[in-house]
């Protein structure tokens, strides 16, 4: 089971993680609501907005920056849970540059 997300860094994600592992599930979940108004998260914000006022990032991407992501493939098979998640992080590093602050993983 693969869906496709609709948001911004949500649907780039799941093309990396679709591109680099071939999951036979994905499942991206964006849990930032959750997390709005916490004082990391504003203060995140005001720093990408001061950072980059180009534009680079959509105030979608501000606003995504908690996920859960639940994923089955078999590339990640026989690596142990710190090496899966590392190989994960490795793939969307680039977001946690622009924004994303929390991926929670569950290997599955």
């Amino acid at each position: 089971m693969t869906t496709t997300p609709h948001n911004t860094r949500a649907k780039r994600m799941h093309e990396l993680l679709t591109n680099a592992l071939a999951p036979t599930h994905l499942l991206l979940i964006d849990e930032s609501a959750q997390h709005r108004g916490h004082k990391g998260v504003e203060e995140l914000k005001k720093s990408l907005i001061q950072k980059d006022s180009s534009a680079e990032h959509t105030s979608k991407d501000i606003l995504e920056t908690h996920f859960a992501l639940e994923i089955s493939a078999t590339a990640l098979n026989g690596l142990s849970r710190v090496k899966q998640h590392h190989r994960i992080y490795d793939i969307v590093a680039d977001e946690f540059k622009t924004g994303l602050h929390s991926l929670r993983i569950k290997a599955i």
